[in-house]
């Protein structure tokens, strides 16, 4: 993917994160000349549409919020297959990188970045929209100080009882207990989730924590969030009722929104300075309660009542809320927060027990419970192991399990095509009832092009197989007179035939990983012609060849006892053949023809053809017809080398 060029205009440079629905690139807008972050949906999810749906969500969603904590959508769209959204890019890191290098954050640290989430959430409550997936993975905080919320691909319009469908989605540690229990989420869910991102700043840990997501997730649904101070004694009593009262575990205890939450959060910091200042006399202390009602949360305007050097926070004179039952009337007045934080702390303990008791009760008589196997922990299955399997078997076992199964094909060296390779998520994996997964199935190896090897030197013959992601096969040798030592002059398949097509290999189509063997050329063989048989031999020898004695043959231009010529035994010579040398016996003997009596023009006609170095008198050739020859000498009948000088005498 990088240096892609996607939809003709972002430029792909790096790549930043990856989650479990898409990755996140570093890119190149060329037509603004901008670095954008573009967020590509994982191909293994292109086809479905519910995942297809959730990102063009996620781009409406943003797209909707124009807040400076926020993080700005451009664009986006399709470019072939591949979906993707293009993104305001900030350099820096996320709140999660800052817990993981300074665990605790100070009360200040707490407060900014509460203050720019809760006022991002306000945004996007306002325009109807819930985050359900908040986190400090998704807190960004730039380089420049900016601090934004991202990732709205769980995000879902506002109603008054929002379902999450048919799984639980986000991170289990920052679920509400009405998310896990009842399967709903609205704004208070949001709230929720930012009470315990407030207190991990404020303690470096999560308030629940476990081996399993269940029991995590248990906690969650049964027990209150503990105060932060209990963890960290230096937090403000101000804060830990901000806790309390953002993560309670009814909805209907908590502020109605980001906006109601943020108010609050205001307050509480300038509550806190005023009373830290009015130690020193300088302004009056003002005492608020330690935690707001929805009444307070969702009002509009809130007033102050005068008490003289110190002002208390009132209630505003309004109706109760509907979701609140008619019996809280005076245990909600601002004079007893106290006593209203008991009350409520009481009825959630009251709850726990009757929750665990019915959990409980149903898991000894039935083995199970509906919440656990269906909307809660429970619906968590473990994805097996089906690599190996046909992919119809294989499909059937996931099926059962209870998810939704699609196929991909993916190429491979090892697993045998038409063979499962394996799943996506892995086997072992934990995924929720009805999430997709995807079954790899093999196609056998990958069908790639070969580089040209031909006419290449070996070494870079071998490394241009490596790249090509062949394997390197055997390597033959082959003496040559076209080309110089070192130099491939054919390629062959596993089975030995010749990969080359016109002389040339670029480009045939071949199976990835399948050995490629290579014919070099061992040079060409020496020449030994006039070289004695022992020279002959060593320079033999020296190219890898060996030597045995042949025939002996007559010849007029090599001395008798050497090389004539190495005779090869085939028509192709490999490294460690033998080669059999021709040897000479010098020039061939010839007989002195009888040519006494014979005129001279015959006479001549005769002892040239035989090959004899003639000698005569001077005379003989005026008129060789009138000549006779009287003797020869050697003798006619005498055996001698072809080329032997031999004396005439003629009468005339």
């Amino acid at each position: 993917m990088i240096g892609r060029l996607i939809d003709g205009r972002y430029q792909v440079r790096s790549r930043i994160a990856r989650g479990g629905m898409a990755t996140v690139y570093l890119a190149t807008d060329l037509r603004l000349e901008r670095r954008v972050a573009i967020k590509i949906m994982h191909g293994h999810l292109a086809d479905e549409s519910n995942f297809k749906e959730r990102f063009v969500q996620e781009a409406r969603s943003a797209a909707r919020l124009a807040h400076p904590n926020v993080v700005n959508v451009f664009d986006q769209g399709q470019d072939s297959d591949m979906a993707y959204l293009v993104m305001e890019y900030l350099p820096g890191m996320t709140l999660r990188d800052l817990l993981k290098d300074y665990g605790t954050l100070t009360t200040e640290q707490t407060l900014d970045i509460m203050d720019a989430v809760l006022g991002g959430l306000a945004a996007a409550h306002k325009a109807g929209i819930v985050h359900r997936d908040l986190k400090p993975e998704n807190v960004l905080l730039a380089d420049d100080g900016r601090i934004k919320i991202g990732d709205f691909g769980l995000s879902r319009a506002t109603s008054a009882n929002t379902a999450t469908g048919q799984a639980l989605l986000g991170t289990i540690a920052y679920l509400s207990p009405e998310l896990l229990t009842r399967g709903t989420a609205d704004a208070r869910s949001d709230i929720y989730a930012a009470g315990i991102m407030m207190y991990e700043m404020l303690t470096g840990a999560q308030p629940f924590v476990g081996d399993q997501p269940m029991q995590i997730a248990f906690q969650h649904a049964n027990d209150q969030v503990p105060r932060p101070s209990a963890v960290n004694p230096s937090v403000p009593r101000d804060l830990d009722e901000l806790v309390l009262w953002a993560t309670a575990k009814d909805p209907v205890d908590r502020p109605t929104d980001g906006r109601a939450m943020l108010e609050q959060l205001r307050l509480t910091e300038q509550s806190m300075s005023a009373t830290q200042a009015a130690t020193t006399g300088i302004q009056r202390t003002v005492v608020m309660p330690a935690a707001l009602s929805p009444d307070i949360a969702s009002a509009q305007t809130q007033s102050f009542q005068k008490t003289g050097i110190t002002s208390a926070l009132t209630m505003p004179n309004r109706a109760p809320a509907t979701q609140r039952a008619p019996q809280q009337t005076a245990a909600h007045s601002p004079a007893a927060p106290a006593d209203r934080l008991k009350a409520s702390v009481a009825v959630r303990r009251r709850r726990a027990f009757w929750l665990v008791g019915i959990v409980l009760l149903l898991v000894a008589l039935a083995g199970g419970t509906g919440w656990y196997f269906g909307i809660g922990p429970g619906a968590q299955l473990t994805i097996p192991d089906v690599a190996g399997q046909a992919p119809d078997a294989a499909q059937s076992t996931l099926e059962k399990l209870g998810v939704v199964v699609t196929r991909a094909d993916q190429s491979s060296v090892t697993v045998p095509a038409g063979t499962v390779i394996g799943t996506d998520p892995s086997s072992g994996a934990h995924v929720a009832r009805d999430a997709a997964v995807s079954l790899i199935v093999s196609t056998g190896p990958a069908q790639l092009p070969l580089p040209q090897l031909i006419g290449v030197d070996k070494t870079a013959a071998a490394q241009a197989i490596q790249n090509a992601k062949f394997t390197l096969g055997s390597e033959s040798q082959v003496f040559s007179n076209s080309a110089a030592a070192g130099i491939v002059l054919d390629a062959y398949n596993a089975e030995g035939a010749s990969l080359a097509s016109n002389g040339s290999t670029e480009g045939v189509i071949y199976s990835e990983a399948q050995p490629v063997s290579l014919l070099v050329s061992a040079g060409a063989i020496p020449d030994v012609s006039n070289k004695t048989v022992d020279d002959a031999t060593a320079t033999l020898q020296s190219v890898g060849l060996s030597a045995a004695a042949g025939e002996q043959v007559y010849s007029d231009s090599i001395k008798e006892g050497n090389v004539i010529q190495a005779i090869a035994p085939a028509d192709t010579v490999h490294p460690g053949d033998t080669m059999s040398l021709q040897i000479s016996r010098g020039p061939e003997p010839v007989t002195v023809p009888d040519v006494v009596g014979k005129p001279w023009i015959d006479a001549k006609s005769i002892l040239v053809a035989a090959g004899f170095d003639l000698s005569y008198p001077a005379g003989a050739d005026i008129v060789p017809a009138l000549v006779t020859v009287t003797a020869t000498n050697p003798a006619a009948g005498t055996s001698v080398p072809r080329g032997s000088k031999l004396t005439v005498s003629v009468s005339f």
